[in-house]
């Protein structure tokens, strides 16, 4: 048997890469997840792309470079997973001009994968079969479950760093379950979330007087530490209870829209995708509320929620997500809602902050504030913005859709 070969995997999704990169084991990858977070790494990909491509693909390109300049992994033997959506998101480009780059640099052994549904750059394409799916949707369940958990305990914790620490205990344990192909049925993962909500439903807790504060926008910014400079442990350090919606709506709100186009053969899969992971994630949730915790709706739910909200038929990146999660948090009592976007992301920037101001007069009981991550912004620039949230008293709260 041929020995596998490195498959490198730039940050995107911080808590559901550990697990989903289970998923991508092949018998001819070894999955790596990149951790390289210097605060240069942009600088880095700004040397070797446009500077007005959005500011995800220089951070990616720098930590793919960083690692390949490490001497850590041998580049005959490496490749580079490449997530691209596939549609007018300026990052499905990226892996193209990551290519040349790549060749420019000296390293054409280092082969480069597309990670996608939409059959773009087929000469690329990780390949992807039934039990990469089957593993891949178990991650992204128990991914959303570890999250909420944690972020709903952390701020209570008489223990600090215990809410963390369990979080660690349940991924390698989780991992494990993935990487054995165990209890990946349906009734098995949903047995995982009852066990482990019971696991954080018993961390001991202190009351405290704690903000809500909900992030949501465009996917890289609102998932991966490094689009936006490690908003989570910020929030946590001011006691902020973190509301972030899961993985599973976006996967869920990306079949919505994208069922619609393609060949009739794709689009009924995508359909029975929906179906499949909607079922799971409304049971998702019912384990979640029967142990005291909080989640958004249901994906059809809380687009039926997000009517007046936002335009629904709208589904070009983020789309009309974006507006439903900040609604959605709302209703949940988290009234702060951070939006963020980086820099040179056009759909983001006109599906995303085009809304932010309407939404706002919708929303009169919450208070949204845009937060844009850009190589040439200051840490101060982007904290100040945050702060002018989390100083902000707001007064009491009267649900009305306006």
């Amino acid at each position: 048997m041929a020995e596998k070969r490195t498959l490198l995997i730039p940050s995107l999704l911080d808590d559901w890469f550990p697990l989903l990169r289970c998923a991508f084991a092949s018998e001819q990858w070894e999955p790596v997840l990149l951790t390289e977070d210097d605060p240069h790494l942009a600088e880095l990909g700004l040397k070797y792309f446009h500077n007005e491509l959005c500011y995800p693909v220089f951070l990616v390109a720098g930590q793919v470079l960083s690692a390949l300049g490490s001497g850590r992994y041998d580049p005959a033997r490496c490749g580079v997973l490449f997530g691209q959506a596939g549609d007018e998101c300026r990052g499905s480009c990226g892996i193209r001009l990551l290519r040349r780059v790549l060749d420019h640099l000296g390293y054409e052994q280092v082969a480069t994968l597309s990670l996608n549904v939409r059959g773009i750059d087929r000469g690329t394409g990780l390949p992807i079969t039934v039990s990469m799916v089957r593993r891949g949707l178990a991650a992204a369940v128990w991914g959303d479950v570890l999250a909420l958990l944690r972020d709903q305990t952390r701020p209570y914790e008489a223990v600090p760093g215990a809410a963390e620490a369990l979080w660690r205990q349940w991924m390698e344990t989780l991992g494990a379950d993935l990487s054995a192909d165990r209890g990946l049925s349906r009734r098995g993962i949903l047995d995982r979330c009852r066990e482990m909500a019971a696991d954080f439903r018993a961390v001991e807790r202190v009351p405290r007087r704690v903000q809500k504060v909900a992030v949501v926008g465009e996917i890289y910014t609102k998932y991966c530490h490094l689009g936006n400079w490690g908003l989570e442990n910020y929030l946590a350090a001011e006691h902020c209870e973190i509301g972030v919606g899961g993985i599973t709506w976006y996967a869920l709100y990306y079949m919505d829209g994208h069922a619609l186009k393609g060949p009739a053969p794709a689009r009924r899969v995508y359909r029975w995708l929906f179906s499949y992971l909607a079922g799971i994630q409304r049971e998702m949730i019912a384990v979640l509320e029967a142990a005291g915790f909080t989640a958004l709706p249901p994906l059809p739910e809380l687009k039926r929620q997000a009517e007046g909200y936002a335009p629904l038929r709208v589904t070009v990146a983020d789309g009309w997500l974006i507006a439903a999660e900040a609604a959605g948090w709302a209703r949940l009592g988290y009234r702060k809602i951070l939006c963020v976007q980086p820099f040179a992301c056009l759909p983001g920037h006109i599906f995303g902050k085009g809304l932010y101001a309407a939404l706002q007069r919708k929303l009169p009981q919450a208070r949204l504030v845009s937060v844009d991550y850009d190589a040439s912004t200051g840490p101060g620039t982007v904290e100040s913005r945050i702060r002018m949230l989390l100083d902000e008293e707001l007064g009491p709260m009267s649900w009305e859709k306006a």
